[in-house]
């Protein structure tokens, strides 16, 4: 994890999740244009499929992290390949249908961050148990729209 632990507001953490992952399928509705080149950005390629996996594994990553702390145990380390890999499933093209599941995925995830949360008091938020972030930095670190902004708005 990066040292730098995030920046927080006063906003609900929810809603920082809820903004990234419309963000997110913003730009997503946009990918069925996608012509099949990877994107490069920085040391890495991007693609729609990429990004789509990447938003959702983070999602789910902080979430084991966060159960497996409230329930006193230590996380298990992550372990993905994360962005450095781009694998076959990524460079499929990026359908109506794709888009439609990614919505239902994200979303629901988005649903299950909300209901998390919304059960923590503040002080759970900011004086997390275990090792790590606060629960309120990882919600807001989990704002990030660094994936979907890889791949960007495409447009014909």
């Amino acid at each position: 994890m990066n040292d730098t632990a995030p920046l927080t507001d006063d906003r609900d953490p929810a809603d920082v999740i809820d903004a990234a992952i419309g963000h997110a399928l913003g730009l997503a509705a946009t990918w069925t244009a996608w012509d099949g080149t990877p994107l490069p950005v920085e040391d890495r390629v991007y693609t729609p499929h990429k990004a789509i996996r990447r938003i959702a594994d983070h999602l789910v990553d902080h979430l084991a992290e966060m159960e497996a702390r409230l329930a006193g145990h230590a996380p298990i380390p992550d372990a993905w390949h994360a962005s450095m890999i781009t694998t076959a499933a990524d460079l499929a093209p990026f359908t109506d249908d794709d888009l439609d599941e990614a919505r239902s995925r994200l979303t629901r995830l988005g649903q299950v961050w909300r209901v998390r949360l919304g059960a923590l008091d503040p002080r759970q938020l900011d004086e997390s148990p275990g090792e790590g972030w606060s629960f309120r930095q990882l919600a807001f670190h989990l704002g990030s729209t660094y994936y979907a902004d890889a791949v960007g708005r495409i447009t014909v």
